[in-house]
């Protein structure tokens, strides 16, 4: 399977400019979802109660779970279809809690199985609740820290206006009119996960909400 290279012809200045713009990510998702209504809203607030190691550990163990499923259904692949894996970004495929720069660092567990999988030729498709306006940044940044970007998709203005979970629904569903397979749905919050549309879904911690 052919892949889309990194955006490497960008330069520092388009870095530095994003930057500002995805500092407000993580609010976005956290002020429209009630699960998330105590998330932390900086690195020093999350390890108050979280500590990095932890949550690394705890991340872990989820995708431990995850990576023989994945391997099995891979092989299983009937000819012709195409798989797919939707991932969440905030502090499931980026360390938007703990990663205090820009680009944000991958979240390595998340990281590991999703590039198992394209290495494998499955698609991967991130779903967020980022706002439309960040979307560039965005997809630099997860470009800028290993991941290959098959489909971004981020809130346009009246998505503003909609429940989290049907919103991040109706782009699984998009997804799968496009011939796909969602083999795996992984977040970190269960309006990440809620509403079908995917085989097996997979919850990293958010520890009652205090990680966006």
């Amino acid at each position: 399977m052919t892949r889309r290279s990194p955006w490497a012809s960008r330069t520092a200045a388009t870095a530095v400019a994003a930057a500002a713009l995805v500092a407000v990510a993580a609010p976005a998702e956290a002020a429209t979802s009630t699960a998330s209504t105590t998330a932390a809203t900086s690195t020093s607030t999350a390890a108050a109660d979280v500590d990095y190691a932890t949550w690394q550990r705890d991340c872990q163990a989820v995708m431990d779970q995850a990576l023989p499923y994945l391997k099995q259904r891979i092989a299983q692949a009937t000819p012709g279809e195409k798989q797919a894996i939707v991932f969440d970004i905030d502090n499931t495929t980026l360390e938007t809690d703990f990663g205090f720069s820009f680009p944000q660092p991958a979240n390595k567990p998340a990281l590991n199985v999703a590039r198992y999988a394209q290495e494998h030729g499955v698609d991967i498709f991130f779903v967020t609740a980022r706002p439309g306006i960040i979307h560039l940044p965005t997809e630099w940044n997860l470009e800028q820290v290993g991941y290959e970007v098959d489909g971004l998709y981020v809130r346009g203005f009246f998505d503003l206006f909609k429940n989290v979970a049907d919103y991040k629904t109706a782009q699984r569903v998009n997804i799968e009119s496009k011939g796909y397979t969602i083999i795996a749905n992984i977040g970190n919050n269960t309006t990440d996960l809620s509403g079908g549309h995917a085989e097996k879904t997979y919850k990293l911690p958010d520890y009652d909400g205090q990680l966006s």
